[in-house]
């Protein structure tokens, strides 16, 4: 039995309670499932800017009514400090059945603006959201003396070091507002440790997939964009001449990185940031052949689809890929989806939703 193995059955025998930012979007969501799977009390915050109802309404129909009832959601934003802070309280019955208000155990910090596109065409918003908000999350973190608070890092800070696989400790220069921000974040988090021994740990995201993640909008991801395109009879647009490499990394994994983070008991492993991936990377153009392959044996007809080649597109890098050894040898980190099996089940989910309407 490895390290998630256990601690999901430690979490059913010993539940606990938890916050999720950004609980309707794409990972908060799956985030979602999951816990409410394992029996936990779950506060989740949404602004909707850019999550769903319908990501909500789906964990719904997959937990039973009691999971659902440990769902407490807050609609708000957390550019309020007011509202972060209400965000870190439960309600819980004390030993006479009066209702009570607790403070969660763990958060896991999701909610951001997180397009690079996007980040250069407005900074101003990427920067309140990433950095301003950030800070009233560590803030109320603080004030409720949270356990953990675990968040969503980018491989975007590694910037422009080019060299493979890239390393936690190492890297370059931000190539957009985004990586900025993601970068900010970072170093917030590491003065919060030292100053107000708020225990926190990084997770740096590369390329995270799977279900619920949108597949339009300007800013869509390219593994659900080219998806519905395919699906949908329209054209596939690469940046660049498809040589760009990235490190594909399945949102299973994601969510079994940010519980480890969380439950850790190894003091080296808090206060740190760790790669989140598979360490193995695919270029453009090998994934437009396989995602073809694989939806033409979900039955969809593509014919003689070609991608269509535009200009490299500004703000993003070359060639990504990580190291994962420190997030399996301080976390028990072990990817469970590597590209093939996550891209299968990814597809499913896909197919279902955008084949049928």
């Amino acid at each position: 039995m490895n390290t998630y193995d256990s601690l999901q059955k430690q979490l059913v025998a010993e539940p606990k309670s938890w916050l999720i930012t950004g609980v309707a979007g794409f990972i908060g969501s799956n985030l979602l499932e999951t816990l409410l799977a394992l029996d936990q009390t779950v506060v989740g915050l949404d602004s909707f800017v850019t999550g769903y109802r319908h990501n909500l309404e789906e964990v719904k129909q997959n937990a039973t009514p009691t999971q659902w009832q440990r769902f407490h959601f807050i609609e708000g934003d957390i550019r309020d400090l007011d509202t972060c802070h209400r965000a870190m309280k439960y309600p819980s019955p004390d030993a006479n059945s009066n209702t009570i208000s607790k403070s969660v155990d763990y958060v896991l910090h999701q909610a951001a603006l997180g397009s690079v596109p996007h980040s250069i065409e407005d900074p101003i918003t990427t920067n309140q959201t990433n950095i301003n908000g950030f800070l009233n999350m560590l803030v109320a973190a603080r004030d409720a003396h949270v356990k953990r608070f675990v968040y969503a890092a980018s491989s975007s800070t590694y910037g422009d070091h080019a060299g493979l696989p890239q390393v936690e400790d190492n890297i370059g220069n931000p190539l957009s507002p985004y990586a900025v921000t993601k970068y900010v974040n970072e170093l917030y988090a590491d003065v919060f440790a030292h100053t107000y021994s708020l225990s926190s740990i990084g997770l740096r995201y590369f390329n995270i997939f799977g279900k619920r993640q949108d597949p339009d909008g300007a800013y869509a991801a390219v593994i659900p964009k080219w998806i519905a395109a395919m699906i949908k009879g329209d054209e596939v647009f690469i940046n660049g001449d498809g040589t760009t490499s990235r490190d594909y990394c399945y949102v299973k994994n994601a969510i079994q990185a940010n519980l480890l983070a969380a439950a850790t008991e190894n003091a080296n492993a808090v206060n740190q940031i760790y790669n989140v991936a598979i360490g193995e990377r695919t270029s453009l153009n090998d994934l437009f052949e396989i995602l073809r392959r694989e939806l033409m044996e979900h039955q969809v007809r593509l014919g003689d689809v070609k991608p269509v080649h535009r200009d490299f597109r500004a703000g993003d890098v070359l060639h990504s890929m990580a190291d994962i050894s420190k997030a399996k040898q301080r976390l028990g980190y072990s990817p469970s989806h590597y590209f093939d099996k996550g891209l299968r089940e990814a597809l499913d989910w896909y197919v279902e939703k955008l084949k049928n309407g």
